[in-house]
């Protein structure tokens, strides 16, 4: 696992099976230091973020169950419907999202999806993750 921080923010990254995962986790301390889980809660409750993470595993995941996507979006912005985490990835076969519960835990998303996340959070923090994530990878490469 490496780190990289982004405006003050430390995030960190991992590979999973030679892809780039961002914590989302680290990501939703920009706006809640105390439980970012809400956050990326109240983001899986947005329908856009739904259909977004829907395109992306139906491109990368063969696995993906696109049928138990629909409860999900049917009920999406209706704010007694929560979504948390470990159910969308039970039902749905995720594998864009990671999530692990307790000490060293957290949740993690590849990058596409982190930058989607980090969108989310606040557009401009967006273009400092992909910046800071290209110059990363510049480095490695060299």
């Amino acid at each position: 696992m490496s780190k990289i921080i982004i405006d003050g923010l430390e995030i960190t990254l991992k590979q999973v099976e030679q892809e780039d995962f961002l914590s989302l986790t680290d990501l939703a301390r920009r706006r809640e230091q105390s439980e970012p889980s809400r956050i990326i809660t109240n983001w899986l409750r947005n329908r856009n973020t739904l259909e977004f993470l829907e395109a992306w595993e139906k491109m990368h995941n063969s696995n993906f169950k696109p049928t138990q996507m629909r409860g999900f979006k049917l009920f999406a912005g209706d704010n007694r419907n929560l979504i948390s985490i470990k159910k969308y990835l039970e039902m749905t076969e995720a594998t864009g999202i990671i999530s692990k519960a307790g000490r060293y835990g957290g949740t993690f998303a590849h990058v596409d999806i982190a930058l989607e996340f980090a969108s989310w959070l606040e557009p401009v923090f967006r273009l400092y993750i992909w910046k800071d994530y290209q110059r990363l990878k510049k480095e490695e490469y060299h």
